[in-house]
């Protein structure tokens, strides 16, 4: 809104020429939501210590070293997902379709979250498991009829890894998408489980898919590098670094010692967002491979799980999922933070990797 109408006063001033380009709207993006995080988050932790004094509630079957996190603000995703609604709306052209479409879908997942996380600090206690699937299948349905109605493909499924190639599932992609929604939802939420842990790898894998909307919009790009173009999807940019300059706002109060906590508004939210935008622009294997370290920590509860049943209560881990295993093992907080965020770097480049081998 705000990039087209300064872009218009192009023939009074040649500089407005800048906002005609998605390279520097996304910088723009990225810088705003990053100062209004900045400026507003310290405010906001003021405002929920005085409503909610007692704040997050920790588990008793938790680490004992996160006993002393009682009482931490954790409503920070309200404030992350506001900064990236607005920014990506002042920064996006010609009311990207692109882009609505992932504002809704963290509207709609942030509403669960929050619902989830007023429970747990007014009441102790968040909602049930069960609610909150149905809840989460119903938001995944209205995003999935939203990206039917605007025309886009929901029938091939790419294969990143060869030239031109790509599988017709027909109806079957619907449960796919429900399954990379859903799936990619709740393993964000699992591994929000430490200070900034989560937050980095986010980082870093919207970064991922900025690169390759960016080269997916980009018909000169797409056509070297043998992907399908995807008319518009370079809008995609600039949601991604409004969620990136967001983050690194946050993780600016969130590193350790947190001041304040994402909450499953923001996890489950972005963790959504992420698979859709892996839908638009038909790269849900990429997901998968850079957010490699959501895959892990979701396998260490699934294996723990049905281990720990199958075997009638013995672990294969301390504790899942899988930071809280090294945790028990006596590792520090912080060594476990930055050690994971090295593996995300590193499954992120693998991602990128993709766009070259065909």
């Amino acid at each position: 809104m705000l990039g087209d109408l300064l872009y218009s006063l192009r023939e009074i001033e040649f500089l407005f020429n800048l906002f005609g380009y998605i390279s520097f709207r996304s910088g723009l993006s990225l810088v705003t939501s990053f100062l209004i995080v900045l400026i507003l988050m310290p405010h906001w932790v003021r405002i929920q210590k005085s409503a909610f004094p007692s704040g997050q509630p920790i588990r008793n079957d938790g680490p004992d070293t996160h006993y002393y996190k009682k009482g931490t603000p954790t409503l920070g995703g309200v404030l992350i997902l506001f900064s990236i609604i607005l920014s990506s709306i002042l920064w996006t052209s010609n009311f990207s379709s692109f882009n609505y479409i992932l504002i809704l879908t963290l509207i709609l997942f942030g509403l669960i979250g929050f619902f989830d996380d007023f429970q747990k600090v007014k009441l102790g206690k968040g909602i049930t498991s069960k609610i909150k699937f149905l809840c989460q299948l119903s938001a995944t349905l209205i995003i999935y009829f939203t990206v039917k109605y605007n025309g886009f493909d929901l029938n091939q499924f790419s294969i990143p890894f060869l030239k031109n190639v790509s599988i017709e599932l027909g109806y079957f992609y619907f449960v796919l998408i429900l399954f990379i929604v859903i799936g990619s939802t709740n393993a964000t939420n699992l591994t929000d489980g430490l200070d900034g842990l989560v937050t980095m790898p986010l980082i870093f894998v919207f970064l991922t898919f900025a690169v390759f909307a960016y080269v997916l919009g980009n018909m000169n790009f797409s056509d070297y590098l043998l992907v399908n173009y995807i008319n518009g999807s370079g809008e995609i940019v600039i949601f991604c670094t409004s969620a990136i300059g967001a983050l690194l706002g946050f993780l600016w109060f969130n590193s350790s010692p947190a001041s304040i906590f994402m909450g499953d508004t923001g996890s489950q939210s972005l963790g959504a967002s992420l698979a859709v935008t892996s839908i638009l622009l038909k790269q849900e294997i990429v997901l998968a491979v850079a957010g490699g370290v959501f895959v892990i920590e979701t396998l260490s509860v699934m294996i723990q799980v049905t281990y720990f049943r199958l075997s009638k209560g013995k672990r294969v881990f301390l504790m899942a999922p899988l930071h809280h295993h090294y945790e028990k093992k006596g590792l520090s907080e912080q060594k476990i933070v930055i050690r994971f965020w090295i593996l995300s770097f590193l499954f992120c480049l693998l991602a990128l990797s993709l766009l070259k081998i065909r």
